[in-house]
This record gives structure tokens, C-alpha cells and sequence, in this order.
């Protein structure tokens, strides 16, 4: 039976041991399902998946920090609130889309490090250690970021905490689902018993084939991958154009009932479409 999926109970602060414990900073709080729940649990999982060694507050901070250089700069030159207020907004997301490609570029190497860190774990456990010292061992050896990942695990078994326990969040901490069949072996093998070599065995022959076949499919999709991304860019880059030749354009247009609507709707369409556009990316390249 695989373990339950449990949260890791909390360590009340003690002015005793004041210094000792650091302050998770989280912004979701787990007591509403709202949206803006939604958003800050899943601003607070980028966070974490990202590598990023810093503090969801500070990372907030810093995306406040480019909202205001972007667009006051561009009040600056330009003196035009329309300008002003899409200069912030590009500005605010650049931290956000930061984090976003490191967390993607942090589970393409997870993957690429987890059949080798598997096979390495079967072969250990093979030399007769047990599994607790096995997983010590490969995690000392592997590098990061998985190491990283790894090495926190291994040491709360040093801690005292069962091997089954540590790695439970392994899947949480990186946004890599395949690290789930890692962490359901280990489990049934520390109920159940087992034979956890082959099992290993056949998990890192497993995600290797799911690499290739992950790098096929790109490699066959890269013309309808780039044929969205431009579908998204053009009307960006048409409206670029327009403020260029005319820096006027916009005013013009927001001084009609219908070009205010036109723009608006195009605004919201565009942002409708990005959605569906990048939905569909990610989910091609989830694994």
C-alpha cells in the first residue's frame, strides 16, 4: 500500500529557539478556494519549482520593482498614459516569465539526470546496502539540481524520518510528475517488500524512452509550435508598427465609441487566444 499523501506537520516557533527556524513565506494560505487562492498557490509552487533561492515576497517585490522602471521610463519618453500603463504591465510580468522558463529549464534537466540517478540506486542497493543508505549515497553523488532535491531527503532520513516520508514531495517540490513513480516504488517497497531493482531498472528504461519520445514529438510539432507563437506575435507587433509610424494612432482611435470597442476586444481576444495557445505548449511538453 503506497503511503498517504499526508502535509508534513508544522513546527510551532518558540521564543526559546527564536533565530533557528526559517520563516516560510507563502502567500497562499490554504483557508478560502477562491481565485486569488488559486493564484497565490500557484505563484508560491513557481517559487519552489523554480530553483530560485529567494522568497515569494521578495520575487513580488522585484516584479513591483520592473513595473515601475518599465513604465516610468516610458512616461518619461513618451508622456502618454496608454504607453505608461503597458510598459508596467510588461514590466510586472518579466519576473513572472523569468521564473517560469528557469522552472522549465530545471525539470528538463531532472529528467535528463533521473534514469542515470535510478540505475545508480539499483546498482547500490544490488552492492547490499540497504535502501536507506543506498538513496544516501546517490544523493551525495548525484549533481544538481536533482542532487539538490535529493539531498534535502536524505537528510531528514538522518533526522529520523522514514525514506517512504522524505521523498513524498519530491513531485511537489520540482513540478516533475514522473518523480511520482519514483516515490510510489520506494513506498511499496518499504510496505510491501519487492523486487525494487527491477523495478528501478525498468523506471530509468522507461523515462529514457519517454525522452525520446518527447524529442521526436517536438522535433515533428516545431512547425505548429512556431506557427502559434507568430499568430500570437503578429497583432503585437502590427500595433508596433502603427505607433511608430504614427505616434498619434492611439489617440485617434480612443476617440470613437467604436475604436475604443475594437481595441478592447481585440485586447481581450488576444489574451483569450495567448491562453489557449500556451495551454496547449504546455501541456505537449509536460512529463
Amino acid at each position: 500500500m503506497i503511503a498517504p499523501n499526508t502535509a508534513f506537520p508544522a513546527i510551532d516557533p518558540r521564543p526559546e529557539f527564536a533565530g533557528l527556524l526559517k520563516e516560510n513565506q507563502q502567500f497562499a494560505t490554504g483557508r478560502s478556494e477562491g481565485a486569488g487562492e488559486a493564484f497565490n498557490g500557484w505563484f508560491d509552487q513557481l517559487m519552489l519549482q523554480s530553483g530560485i533561492r529567494t522568497s515569494p515576497g521578495v520575487w513580488l517585490g522585484l516584479c513591483l520593482i520592473c513595473s515601475l522602471a518599465c513604465g516610468g521610463g516610458l512616461f518619461v519618453i513618451s508622456e502618454r498614459p496608454f504607453v505608461t500603463a503597458f510598459g508596467a504591465v510588461i514590466g510586472l510580468a518579466f519576473p513572472v516569465v523569468l521564473a517560469i522558463i528557469l522552472r522549465s529549464r530545471r525539470q528538463q534537466q531532472i529528467m535528463n539526470q533521473l534514469p542515470a540517478m535510478a540505475e545508480e540506486l539499483a546498482r547500490t542497493a544490488q552492492s547490499g546496502c540497504n535502501i536507506n543508505k543506498s538513496f544516501q549515497l546517490v544523493a551525495a553523488d548525484t549533481p544538481s539540481p536533482l542532487g539538490d532535491e535529493l539531498r534535502l531527503s536524505a537528510r531528514r532520513t538522518e533526522m529520523g524520518m522514514d525514506l517512504a516520508t522524505a521523498v513524498r514531495d519530491l513531485p511537489l517540490r520540482t513540478g516533475v510528475a514522473t518523480l511520482t513513480m519514483l516515490t510510489s516504488a520506494i513506498a511499496v517497497y518499504q510496505d510491501t517488500g519487492g523486487d525494487l531493482i527491477t523495478v528501478l531498472e525498468r523506471l530509468a528504461t522507461s523515462v529514457r524512452d519517454r525522452l525520446h519520445f518527447v524529442s521526436r514529438l517536438r522535433a515533428a510539432t516545431i512547425a505548429s509550435r512556431l506557427g502559434a507563437i507568430m499568430m500570437v506575435m503578429v497583432p503585437i507587433l502590427v500595433v508596433s508598427f502603427y505607433l511608430f509610424r504614427d505616434p498619434l494612432y492611439l489617440e485617434k482611435l480612443l476617440n470613437s465609441f467604436w475604436g475604443r470597442l475594437s481595441l478592447w476586444l481585440a485586447i481581450g481576444l488576444q489574451i483569450v487566444g495567448c491562453t489557449i495557445v500556451f495551454r496547449i505548449l504546455s501541456r505537449s511538453a509536460r512529463f
